[in-house]
């Protein structure tokens, strides 16, 4: 089984004038290449020189670019990120190429595929038609990743995207954000459990993060180094998600899914933005992982 990847893909503009490749699906298929599960990696980018920039990011990284679809009309996707207390925030721009994926130009698929996704590339109706049809035609298995910015998610909207879901991954206080009714985050995770097959896993920055079996209420938590060394927490979650995913298409077990994704995001932490384009930087894992 391979990974379908889909949503956006953009450039993060930092305080300090850097622009690094983001947005948390690509950062997934970016992280998954370099672990060598040949992602396909459906998006959309603008007929500009930004989206020259991740197409030739992407053939240099040796990726699949048979996803990626051009649009004359609409740029490529920006975010400015300000920090607050060392916490990120985004300014993201709307009415860019990614919201726009057209179903009709996704690539013919066969085989079994893990469809990965999250929620902002969906707040317009076409990259969601888009979605549903990889859903209905070629997802085996469903991993939804939350990721919540305001003012761009409805309710309805997210809970839609939750149901069928075999595993999701949303952090604490996203999981509030859903649920604002509910009496404590105990309760709000057998509300959410109804929803999801598998496993929800719930991450809390230098929290840790706990794996939640819906099934049997099995719980696996982990914690990030203390020596940790963080330039930015920026993609820290899709770093976490990307061996989650990994994980489930090579068997491994959950607890040692959750050790290397803690471990993977803790090195993440440690560079500017949300992915590397030094290959010895994932050697490390790949060789400690034997994959």
């Amino acid at each position: 089984m391979r990974p379908l990847i889909f949503g956006e893909v953009l450039f993060d503009h930092f305080p300090d004038g850097t622009a690094v490749l983001g947005g948390a699906p690509f950062n997934v298929a970016w992280h998954l290449h370099a672990f060598g599960l040949k992602p396909l990696m459906i998006s959309r980018v603008g007929n500009d020189e930004l989206g020259r920039k991740v197409a030739g990011a992407m053939q240099k990284w040796g990726m699949d670019c048979s996803g990626l679809q051009y649009d004359n009309s609409r740029s490529t996707g920006t975010v400015q990120v300000t920090f607050h207390d060392g916490e990120p925030a985004y300014d993201i721009v709307d009415d860019v190429a990614y919201d726009f994926i057209d179903a009709a130009l996704i690539p013919a698929l066969d085989g079994k595929w893990l469809l990965y996704h999250g929620s902002l590339a969906l707040r317009h109706e076409s990259s969601a038609v888009a979605l549903n049809k990889l859903k209905r035609d070629s997802a085996s298995s469903l991993f939804v990743d939350i990721n919540l910015r305001r003012p761009w998610w409805q309710k309805d909207s997210v809970m839609d995207l939750i149901k069928g879901a075999d595993w999701i991954k949303l952090n604490e206080g996203e999981l509030i954000e859903i649920y604002p009714e509910a009496a404590s985050n105990e309760e709000r995770i057998q509300m959410l459990s109804h929803r999801v097959s598998e496993q929800i896993v719930l991450t809390g920055g230098e929290q840790g993060a706990t794996a939640i079996a819906t099934k049997h209420a099995n719980r696996i938590s982990v914690k990030p180094e203390s020596a940790t060394s963080i330039t930015d927490t920026v993609g820290a979650g899709d770093a976490f998600c990307s061996v989650l995913v990994a994980g489930n298409l090579l068997q491994w077990p959950l607890d040692v899914s959750m050790q290397r994704a803690q471990q993977f995001a803790s090195a993440v932490v440690g560079i500017r933005g949300a992915i590397s384009q030094d290959r010895d930087f994932y050697r490390h894992f790949t060789d400690a992982w034997a994959i």
